[in-house]
This record gives structure tokens, sequence and C-alpha cells, in this order.
């Protein structure tokens, strides 16, 4: 820790910070344009300058506070009269020629420019420059007009430093200075659409929402993103009962394109059963299927109903993760994994193990990217299929065999703990048969050996995979003997919650039943906020709470009306004690009213971890033949981001694969083919990929409305028959 003054208020800060960041921390003001904490000081603005005295008194100078660490006992001035005129005469020059359009700007009344300009009292422009033909940029979701640009360079940091696509640049001309896309048109990204929020101005907007409101006729709704496991904190923004569009604190926290641009998805369909005849099938039924993209007092009603009514509950996805969870406890000794999106962040060594993270769980992706770009972390990607998205971010990519997922997770155990624990390998036989060569483990190894903060992140994979259990028993000992974290990736939105919570049968979807009932999920009844025989509030109708991946227990507030009947509802009519709202159900997991529930976690608590016996491998197993991953794009999670899409454009339904694929399946790009999973029928298109490498295709399942549940709750590789059309 260091002292210093600034304005005469003694202040600390630790060794390395700058003198912003002590600053903002001890509630300062300093004026900023191109500042964003997430990000690396870019220095583009000028506007955080300070005048700086130093120790000897024989010296001052004018700063960036922004780039420059703070030293013991200077005096720091950040608001004389030297420095306001300095900052005004900043204004002037962004006000150069920027179009007088305050009054149709998306941005109006929430513009960095406009506060700017009022807080410099800059009440005219006394200089100009000849104007240039400035074309406006349409990039899908996002456009970008140059001449509202001021040429902060914040959407590009985020977009190489955050988020990873690295997909725009700066076009340095002097006064023609623009953002340009780095691989021409059109904009090629995932679309997060952080640039638009980052913006300080309204050069980057929103197609969807441009026209549509200013911001001070919006009613702002803080809430959580529903589509992933990330919880990632957001506002609904709201006029006239509609959400016109989404926005997040986006100094410090990031959304990925479905959180910002999947919003429109609440239920207006009307019910084809009366209310009566749902509680009669409820109480009549055998077994009541759900899937995870619930809060976690709906988990609990259904439980409780389940349990009334002596039903089956099935919910095979969090049942995955429960099991998993179980025998992970069994070995490393605590009830849950230890691992954290922080921990991820600010790692030096990371593995990712059984997940497609770009499309599984953008938080995590980001959180790669970050730690790849403030520790230059070294990322090692075991996966079957390549992920080229990262290939900017990832220093290893490890192609291990479909279905060798055990094999692999005991090399990795026997590599990290084979010095405290005999695992009895043989792992001549393990690196033959997964195809994971001894010396991408001894890279893996001397990377350890120097890195201080380690993660192991673990995906859907593994926790579908026939032999879980056994995996998972691996990966308790890495996280008991070793000093790696252990991420393990909820597969839905509320996986984790759900399994915390619920208990589960083993049965699966497609079980014979006599009477069942679906709860967003085809059923015998379906009751769901996407085409059912019943509807029910979609999540962002809804007050309640999900459980993240950072086991952090989160608000859900309800951004528009649904005029009709709740689960809640339909249990007051089949418990004993009924609850007069879905919240009071809150109290009865967490012990805990829903409105004084702030910042709660689970809590990782330590159990007995005698010694478990682990299966011996010696037989894995071989895919012959055509295999396909099921894997949605970028934006796609559920049918809820399916629904809201849809709105804007069409998101392609191909069957996509290697040179290699398409010799092995004998097609030819542009073929019409189909074929079945799971009693699930699929029509595609080929399409070649040669970013793809490799003999396994990918096919999309977001078209599947609630039969998607059915696909992800098993093991995403699969064995296909595919016909020509």
């Amino acid at each position: 820790m260091l002292d210093f003054v600034i304005n005469g208020k003694k202040v600390s800060g630790k060794k390395g910070e700058t003198i912003l960041q002590v600053a903002r921390k001890n509630g300062i003001y300093i004026p900023t344009m191109c500042y964003l904490e997430k990000v690396s000081p870019i220095g583009s603005c000028r506007l955080c300058l300070v005048e700086v005295k130093y120790p000897d008194n024989t010296s001052s100078d004018l700063v960036l506070s922004c780039q420059t660490p703070a030293i013991a006992n200077i005096e720091v001035q950040t608001d004389t009269e030297k420095l306001f005129k300095h900052r005004q005469n900043i204004m002037k020059f962004y006000n150069v020629n920027h179009p007088l359009e305050c009054g149709v700007c998306d941005k109006s009344g929430a513009c960095d420019l406009q506060n700017k300009n009022l807080e410099f009292e800059v009440s005219s422009q006394e200089f100009a420059t000849k104007e240039q033909y400035r074309k406006i940029e349409d990039w899908n979701f996002i456009q970008y007009d140059p001449s509202l640009c001021i040429v902060c360079e914040k959407c590009v940091s985020t977009c190489n430093e955050v988020i990873g696509d690295d997909a725009i640049k700066v076009k340095f001309g002097g006064y023609s200075s623009s953002i340009i896309t780095k691989t021409g048109e059109p904009l090629d990204c995932t679309f997060c659409g952080e640039c638009i929020a980052v913006c300080p101005v309204g050069a980057l907007i929103s197609k969807d929402f441009k026209y549509s409101a200013n911001s001070w006729e919006l009613t702002k709704i803080p809430s959580t993103c529903s589509h992933c496991s990330s919880g990632c904190q957001l506002y609904y923004e709201v006029k006239h009962g509609k959400i016109r569009r989404v926005t997040n604190d986006f100094e410090t926290e990031t959304l990925c394109g479905a959180g910002r641009f999947a919003f429109d998805f609440a239920t207006t369909s009307q019910s084809e059963l009366s209310f009566d005849e749902v509680v009669e099938r409820f109480k009549n039924s055998d077994a009541i299927l759900f899937n995870s993209e619930i809060t976690n007092e709906e988990a609990k009603i259904l439980n409780e109903i389940a349990k009334k009514i002596g039903a089956k509950l099935v919910n095979p996805d969090a049942r995955n993760y429960q099991k998993f969870l179980n025998a992970f406890s069994k070995t490393s000794g605590t009830n849950l994994y230890n691992g954290t999106l922080n921990d991820i962040e600010n790692s030096n060594q990371i593995i990712v193990f059984g997940s497609k993270v770009v499309s599984d769980n953008p938080g995590v992706r980001y959180k790669l990217t970050q730690a790849y770009k403030k520790h230059r972390a070294f990322i090692s990607y075991f996966h079957p299929i390549y992920e080229p998205i990262l290939q900017n971010t990832i220093k290893q990519f490890v192609n291990y065999e479909v279905g060798t997922e055990d094999g692999v997770t005991a090399l990795l155990a026997d590599l990290f703990i084979g010095d405290k624990k005999d695992l009895d390998l043989d792992i001549g036989y393990l690196s033959g048969e997964t195809n994971v060569a001894e010396e991408e483990l001894a890279q893996i190894k001397t990377v350890e050996k120097r890195a201080k903060n380690k993660t192991l992140i673990i995906g859907a994979d593994l926790i579908a995979h026939e032999n879980s259990e056994n995996i998972a028993k691996f990966i308790g000992l890495i996280q008991k003997y070793s000093d790696w974290k252990v991420v393990i990736i909820p597969t839905q939105t509320n996986t984790l919650g759900v399994s915390q919570i619920c208990d589960i049968s083993d049965l699966d979807y497609n079980s014979e039943f006599k009477n069942s009932v679906g709860y967003n999920i085809k059923a015998q009844t379906t009751i769901s906020a996407f085409d059912g025989d019943f509807s029910v509030p979609a999540l962002n109708q809804q007050e309640g709470t999900f459980t993240t991946i950072d086991k952090k227990v989160v608000k859900l507030y309800p951004a528009v009306d649904f005029n009709g009947k709740t689960l809640n509802d339909i249990a007051s009519e089949i418990l004993d004690t009924p609850k007069k709202w879905t919240i009071n159900w809150t109290k009865e997991i967490f012990d805990i009213e829903f409105d004084d529930l702030e910042n709660l976690s689970l809590e990782i608590q330590n159990i007995s971890a005698d010694e478990v016996e682990i299966d011996e491998i010696d037989d894995l197993p071989s895919y012959d033949g055509t295999v396909i991953y099921f894997l949605n794009p970028p934006l796609q999670f559920n049918p809820a981001t399916a629904k809201a899409l849809s709105k804007h454009f069409e998101e392609p339904l191909n069957l996509i694969g290697s040179e290699q694929f398409a010799r092995a399946s004998k097609l030819k790009n542009g073929d019409k083919v189909k074929f079945e999973v799971n009693g699930i029928s699929f029509e595609r298109i080929f399409k070649l990929n040669n970013k793809l490498k490799g003999v396994v295709g990918i096919n999309p399942f977001f078209d599947k409305s609630l039969d998607i549940y059915k696909i992800i709750s098993n093991y995403r590789f699969a064995k296909v028959k595919i016909e020509k059309i």
C-alpha cells in the first residue's frame, strides 16, 4: 500500500494501481470519455489529465490518470482552472462537425458527449473543418454511423480484450478516422452487442431499437438474463408495457447477444385447456416432466406437487448434473466445485474439457479471453471438434476421440495427482485410445509448474457421458489433491439450482407414462410459455431466483405483465399449505424472504470423502461411421431465444462439416439430407466449412422447440444414418 493526496484528501492505494483507480475507489471524480474498467487503459480522450506535484516540491506535471501509477507522497489536483480549460478545448475538438441531431439520436439523454459539453460549459463552437461523406454501415443487429463517432476506441478494446471476436479496428486518418471491420464486409463476429453498450455516443446502435424511444421515456427493470447459467445482470427497458431494449452495467459486466437481443419472448398465446382441467390433469398424473429453464421457486413447487400426488419427477438434465456432483463429492470432500468465473479470469493456466463454450456459456468464453489478455493464460482446449472462434485465445487444441472422455479424465488425473495417489492406470493404452499424445500432456505439465492460478473447466459432454460418475470421481480427486480450481458448467440456466432442490427420478423423457404432465416440455399434457396446452408466464414475466454457475442466488423480476394463471396458482389447488405468491416459496428454499435476499451464495461444505472405488478403464468405445455433434449457433440457447431472434433474422438450419466429414458421409455442399436421433427427425442442408477439421459434423437443434431438452439431456455426439433427399 502507498499513501498520497488527491484534492487535499489523504488516500491509499495498492502498488501498481493508477491514480484514476485510486480516485474512483475513494469517491473522487475524474472525467473520462474512453476509459472502461474491464479493458486496459486506452488513453485516447485525454480528459482524465490531472496535475501532479512530486514529493521533491521542485516539479509538477500534467499526466494521464488512467495510465499513470500512483506514487507515494504525491499531491494530485483533479479540478483546477487549467484542467477545466484543457477539457473544454477537448470537447470542442469532439464537436467538430458532430451532427446536431440530438432530437432523434437514440443516445440522447444518456450521451457522454452531451453530458461533458454541459459539464465543461461548451456553449459555442469556434471552428470547423470540411465535412466528408461518411457511409452508415449496416452490420446485422448493429448500425454504425461514422459521422457520430468520436473514435474513443471503447468498442475496439472491448471486442478484442473482453469478447475475443477481435472483429473491428480503427481506420486511422485524422479527421476521417472511423471504425471498420477487420475482414471486410460483412461484420464477422458473434454479435454480442457490447460495442453498442460501451459506445458513449450514438455511433453504434441497435437497429431494432432505433427511433423507438428516448432514454428518459424508458422504465429500467433490473433482472437476470435467463438464457444460460452465467446469470448476467441486466436491465429490461420498458415503454408502454413492451420491452424496447436490454442494457447492462457495461463498465464492469458483459452480456452476450442472446442476453442483449433475445428479450422479446413473453407469453402471448391463449390456453386450450381451462384452469380446472389443468389442475385435474396434474392431480391424476403419474409423471411430471420439466426442464431446468425455470426458477428455483418453480422447481420447489413441482417437487412439492410430485410428493403430494405420488408422481415421478423427471428431468434428465438436472438428474445428470445431480449424479455428477454426488460422485464428484465422494472424492473431492466438498459438496460443490470450488471455482468461479473470477477464478477463470485470473488464471495463468486453463483447461476447457468437453464444452463448446462459445455456444454453451458465453460468460465462460469471455473470462477465457480476459485471462489470456490480462495474464497471457495458457489455455488448453480438449474437444473432438476444433473451435475456430477461439483460435486467437487457445494455445493448445487437444483433439481426443469421441466417447473417450473417461480415458482423457484419467490421463489428466494421473498428470496432476499421480505423485500423490496411485491410480493404477495403463497410460500407454489410454493415450493411444483417446488420441491424447503424451507430448501434449507433458506440455501441460511444464506450464503447470510455473502457473500460479489454474482452473479446470468441465462441460456438458462429460456430464451426460455414459460413464459420467466415474469421470466425476476423477475430477473430484483433482480438486482434492491438486491446486487446480474446478468449474463444472451447469448445462441450462438453472441446472445447478434444480439439482439442489428436486428429488428427481432416474427416468428419461421417453419413458412410458399413462398420464404425464410436462412443464415447458412436451408431454401428454403440456404446460408451457411456448406452444403448450395451457399457457404460463415466460421468464421475463416472472419474479423468482436462479442459481448461477458461480453458485450465487440471483433475482429475476417481471418486465412484462402476464394476464393468466401461474404454476403457483395450480399448486394452490393441490397442496395442503398453499402460498399466495410464487416468491413466498423463496423462504422455503433458502430460509430468507425474497425481498431480503442479497448476495446469497450456496455454501461449499466439507463432507467425508472415503476411499471410493473408481471403475477400471479398459474398454474405451469407438464411434465408427457417421457421427454428428448437437451444437446450436452462439446466440441460440432455448425456445425463448429461438422465438425472440426469429423476429430479427433467419438463422440457417444447416448440417455443417469439413471436407473429411463430407468424404466420409458421401455428401456434397448443398445436399439436402435427413436423419433421426432419439426419435427426433431432422431435415438439413449440408454446408461445407473450411474452418472445421475432423470427421464429426455439427447439427443445430434450436428449431425443435420444446424437444431441444430431450437432446440437451443426452450425450451430444451421436451415430447417425444420413439419407439424401
